[in-house]
């Protein structure tokens, strides 16, 4: 990326002032390394959003920031409502509240190790996974509107699940005013089959172990040892997400001139948050939101299912589930006072800081849980939310490493079977429907998951617990 518009603020910050539009400063958190290789559409897609209405303090990039649809991935951003903000399908994004769920099993590495290839293969049976993959969970129309409205919890009451299990997701599971009539009826049909599936891409189910710790009370309070074995699941709303995402940019992109808004670029699609459009596309992202993390618990009622069999001595327990891709009501400092303000993370990672109201009760003295995933070659980490970080990007982190290059252009360079076979080689087992997905997901196509914790870490937007590395990779 190109800094010359930009001045160090400290070794990791760095600002450009307001300029031609801009409502707000850009600040990208990174170190030197990494913000050089950033590519410079990062720079000019938060230069768009600082130029979106009601928009406060300033527009952020986090050290994973890299290019997206509209908003960069990595991006921050709040809106004022009492100030014409708006509400962002873009600064969304189409996986609606895509996340990371972090389990604990209560087993060692040494438990595990004798029964690994039966689980891996265990694990890929039960676990729906690839593109287009459905799961035993078909919904009627009524069932549709009552899971996405009831999230998690509606999970929960029809046994996918525990009730201690709410209390160790944001919104503990569901959250409200949720508006399943805004959702196209074409984005409920693709849905209807896929609830409890893992989808493709990126996505993936990971057994981990510990190998790393860094700060020993936290990691004490959220129960994590050294040679742990843990276990993460990484997805999101599936194909209602996606179809929500389409069909409100496309409303939104036609409906902007009419809305009095001139935007730099269409795919920032969006609408002031009092309008009818904004609120509309409000209820269907939190039907989003809810059918996400429905999704996520059912998988855990599988991946419980499966340690029965395998490994019945094992007691799995959720750490902590988190979106990454949302917009969400909060009150936040800006201009120095507290205010409710609507707070777009797109790729980026809420962060509570110690003593927030919204953890529990457990967790409160620590900070929240920050799950920060990696590729199946390389390690994962568990970080906690700072006090520092309310201040610095509206209580925000890294969600992962970040994408080096395309898809495409993967495929071109590995060959999933051969890549299949460089991991067993490490003692990685994976398991995929396809070796084409494997090639694109490929660990070179990404950065270097540790340097952008590093760089996290030491701005204070989150602060380093453990390091997890990968045993089984089940990928969709």
């Amino acid at each position: 990326m190109n800094t010359s518009d930009f001045r160090q603020v400290s070794q990791t910050c760095w600002q450009m002032d307001p300029r031609d539009g801009m409502n707000v400063p850009v600040i990208i958190y990174a170190d030197e390394k990494i913000i050089s290789a950033m590519d410079d559409k990062v720079r000019q897609q938060a230069t768009n959003v600082a130029r979106l209405p009601g928009i406060v303090k300033a527009s952020f990039a986090l050290p994973d920031a890299h290019w997206g649809y509209g908003f960069p991935i990595g991006g921050v951003a709040g809106f004022d409502p009492d100030a014409g903000g708006v509400i962002s399908a873009g600064g969304v994004g189409f996986d609606i509240s895509c996340g990371v769920r972090t389990l604990l099993t209560g087993l060692t590495v040494d438990d595990l190790m004798p029964s690994r290839v039966a689980l891996a293969d265990a694990l890929q049976r039960k676990i729906p996974a690839g593109v287009g993959s459905t799961g035993k969970v078909h919904l009627s129309a009524r069932e549709m509107d009552e899971m996405l409205i009831g999230g998690a919890q509606w999970a929960v009451d029809r046994h996918f699940g525990i009730t201690s299990d709410l209390e160790r997701m944001e919104e503990n599971g569901r959250i409200e005013n949720a508006v399943p009539d805004y959702v196209s009826a074409e984005a409920k049909t693709r849905q209807k089959d896929e609830t409890g599936t893992l989808g493709s891409g990126n996505h993936y189910l990971e057994v981990q172990k510990v190998v790393e710790i860094y700060n020993k009370s936290v990691a004490r309070i959220f129960g994590l040892a050294l040679d742990d074995v843990t276990l993460s699941i990484h997805c999101g709303s599936r194909g209602l997400g996606h179809q929500i995402g389409t069909d409100y940019l496309k409303k939104m992109a036609l409906a902007a001139r009419s809305m009095g808004l001139v935007l730099a670029d269409r795919e920032l699609g969006c609408a002031p948050l009092s309008s009818d459009l904004g609120r509309q596309y409000l209820g269907a992202m939190r039907a989003g939101i809810n059918c996400a993390l429905a999704n996520r618990q059912i998988l855990t009622h599988l991946v419980r299912e499966v340690f029965e069999s395998i490994l019945p001595q094992a007691d799995v327990r959720l750490l902590y589930d988190v979106s990454h891709n949302t917009c969400k009501a909060e009150h936040h400092t800006a201009n120095g006072r507290k205010k409710l303000l609507y707070i777009h993370r797109k790729g980026a990672t809420r962060a509570f800081g110690p003593g927030h109201p919204d953890l529990p009760d457990d967790l409160r003295p620590a900070g929240q849980p920050v799950l920060v995933g990696g590729t199946m070659g390389t390690s994962s980490y568990v970080l906690v939310g700072t006090t520092d970080s309310m201040e610095m990007a509206f209580g925000s982190a890294v969600h992962g490493a970040g994408r080096a290059m395309s898809r495409s252009q993967a495929a071109k360079q590995w060959h999933g079977r051969t890549l299949v076979d460089a991991l067993a080689s490490k003692g990685i087992i994976v398991r995929c429907p396809s070796f084409r997905g494997v090639s694109e997901e490929a660990p070179g196509a990404y950065k270097d998951v540790s340097l952008v914790v590093d760089a996290a870490d030491r701005a204070g937007l989150a602060s380093k617990v453990a390091r997890l590395e990968p045993l089984i990779c089940v990928k969709g």
